[in-house]
């Protein structure tokens, strides 16, 4: 349970509601675990035979101590007295008297009766209350432990996402959640309810050897009791490890689908279904070794606590025939031992589920606990709308330690100008430009917007006045009208419908039957490539930030559909500073600053012209790309 200690702040909003599962639990317990076991001592007996004549050399038990129940059930239900021996004088060794049953007032016949119902009742009552309350409180903690984690998704930097796979996150978010579901359920309905029961039979154990034999019977019934705690603990450490591997596992299967549906057209393309059917075939073969390496140590527990059981009940028995235990008390002894082993069975299924949550918790923990490089400062300046004066000053940066990708860089964009990053693949554009927003964060050096580094804004003023259209832009499966509204989710219809005009997407949009309110599809499946280009930049329309950044967005279009782009793009850069990642040179023509990279360092600035006639590297850049298109 330490393992879950820190997860006891979700309790506050829940306290009212565990504290009342917590007390039906107490009562469900102690209903079962005395009331019974009471009942086959005292009742019974007295209902069914009177106990036999004790034996005349018997030692005589010393009831001073005895406890007051014995006292209390002589008067409301009296035993018996045994049959009268013949009339002629009293023998050496009497005859065994033969048990009658004794005489009940009818109102004794409905005590009785109604004893085990109401026992059965009250346990019915008070665990189904249990179970509701303690599950509704595992439920709502575990909403907010996934909502926790979806929310730290959304604020861990791009690079995390290059370290974990999007299946692996995927699978934690679902799968480990799931698990702790199924771990706040068991817990729901054993946790109190079965320390409750065993605590009450340990108890009616107690009562019930010690007013028989004394202290001896009772060490001599509770012996194999703690010896069920060691196949727990057993079982419980092999379980971590195995849990993990499973949750892992899982993981990996979650990611195979992921990736598999995402290049379904390659599949098909290239002919790989059949290898893509003996990979998955394989990482399931392995998810089944992992499940039944789980199901191996679960499996075993039951049996062993029932074995031990088993032992200590013969050990019992043995011991109340030798020093002539009388029925009702041993009966009694006999129903509260067996009613005591149950809930250890039951407690030991919880360890074992609290240490398959347990494994789950620590991979969720694996992104809880992921620190966040990229935060807001403690005391941000205060930004409005920013004018667009972007500059480096000694920027490194680097993915990995020992590969930077950015090397002391040193640049100033003026607002306003139309600046474009070009250079061989790998050469650092695009990390150049995701550090204006500060997807990452520079190693060393300082990145300034009108002369405030960025590392003093605020992440949401900072990105609020910036616009971003990618060379792969994603829409969700909502409303083009939704989608559109991302750029700024406070326009007006009137100003999505303007930006839709601005950006040659009007026409499409209400061509569609169902016009601005189409789904979009899965990223944007109902639409076409140009389509999609035309949405991103009517969301940048209508976002109207003084800086933006076009990741080359006319790279995969037909030529009609480039024309529509280009001509909405021309209207879009009008007053703004744009940094245009360019892997196609037709893009860059207009480009009032050309910034060229190589190997993580600008060698080269100014206007084409000048660049084409003084720098090697973009002019063989330049004539390989017009040889290719022309």
């Amino acid at each position: 349970m330490r393992r879950f200690l820190p997860y006891f702040k979700y309790l506050r909003k829940v306290r009212a509601t565990l504290i009342a599962g917590i007390l039906f639990g107490v009562l469900y317990g102690a209903a079962g675990g005395l009331g019974v076991p009471l009942m086959v001592k005292y009742v019974i007996p007295r209902v069914l035979l009177a106990d036999p004549t004790p034996d005349p050399g018997a030692k005589p038990k010393d009831t001073s101590s005895r406890f007051s129940l014995d006292h209390f059930m002589d008067r409301v239900m009296p035993t018996a007295p045994a049959a009268p021996s013949p009339s002629s004088p009293a023998p050496v060794v009497a005859a065994p008297a033969v048990p009658v049953r004794p005489p009940l007032t009818p109102w004794q016949v409905w005590a009785v009766a109604l004893w085990l119902p109401l026992v059965f009742i009250v346990r019915g009552v008070a665990g189904y209350l249990n179970t509701y309350l303690i599950q509704l409180s595992g439920v709502k903690i575990l909403e907010q432990i996934r909502l926790d984690y979806f929310r730290k998704l959304q604020s861990l930097p791009l690079a995390f996402f290059h370290r974990i796979s999007t299946g692996e996150l995927i699978s934690r978010g679902l799968n480990d959640t799931n698990q702790l579901q199924n771990t706040l359920t068991v817990i729901a309905n054993d946790l109190i309810k079965q320390p409750a029961t065993l605590v009450s039979t340990v108890v009616a154990v107690v009562i019930l050897a010690y007013q028989e034999q004394g202290l001896l019977l009772v060490l001599v019934c509770l012996l194999t009791v703690p010896l069920a705690v060691f196949p727990i603990r057993y079982v419980g450490k092999k379980l971590v490890s195995r849990a993990i591997a499973l949750q892992a596992q899982a993981g990996t299967i979650t990611d195979r689908f992921t990736e598999n549906l995402g290049g379904v057209k390659e599949v098909r393309a290239f002919g790989l279904e059949q290898y893509e059917i003996d990979r998955f075939a394989r990482l399931s073969a392995a998810l089944v070794r992992a499940n039944m390496k789980v199901v191996k140590y679960a499996q075993m527990l039951t049996p062993s606590i029932e074995i031990l059981s088993a032992i200590g009940i013969s050990i019992t028995f043995v011991y109340a025939y030798k020093f002539n235990v009388h029925s009702g008390g041993f009966l009694g002894i006999l129903t509260a031992l067996f009613l005591s082993y149950e809930p250890l069975k039951k407690l030991g299924a919880v360890n074992n589920e609290l240490k398959r949550g347990g494994a789950s918790l620590l991979r969720l923990e694996a992104v809880l606990d992921e620190p966040e490089p990229i935060s807001d400062p403690a005391t941000p300046k205060t930004v409005g709308r920013l004018r667009g004066d972007v500059a480096f000053a000694a920027v490194t940066f680097s993915y990995k330690a020992s590969t930077p990708v950015l090397r002391n860089v040193n640049v100033r964009i003026p607002a306003g100008t139309v600046c474009a990053l070009v250079g061989p693949s790998g050469a650092g554009k695009t990390t150049f430009a995701n550090l204006v927003p500060r997807f990452y964060e520079a190693d060393r050096g300082k990145i300034t917007i009108d002369g405030i580094d960025v590392r003093d804004m605020r992440l949401a003023d900072l990105r609020r006045n910036i616009a971003l259209v990618s060379q792969d832009p994603v829409l969700f499966n909502e409303s083009l009208f939704q989608n559109l509204l991302l750029g700024r989710p406070d326009a007006s219809p009137e100003e999505v419908y303007a930006a839709a005009r601005n950006a040659n997407a009007h026409d499409f949009i209400r061509a569609f039957p169902q016009g601005y309110d189409t789904l979009a599809g899965e990223r944007g499946s109902q639409l076409s490539g140009g389509q999609k280009q035309r949405m991103a930049i009517a969301r940048a329309f209508l976002r109207n930030a003084p800086i933006l950044i076009l990741d080359e967005a006319t790279s995969a279009l037909d030529g009609e559909s480039e024309a529509a782009v280009q001509a909405a793009l021309q209207r879009l850069v009008v007053g703004k500073t744009v940094l245009i990642i360019a892997h196609r040179f037709s893009t860059i023509r207009d480009a009032s600053m050309i910034l060229v990279f190589d190997r993580g360092e600008i060698v080269a600035t100014g206007a084409h012209q000048a660049l084409y006639d003084t720098n090697l590297l973009y002019r063989s850049l330049y004539d390989r790309q017009r040889g290719a298109s022309g």
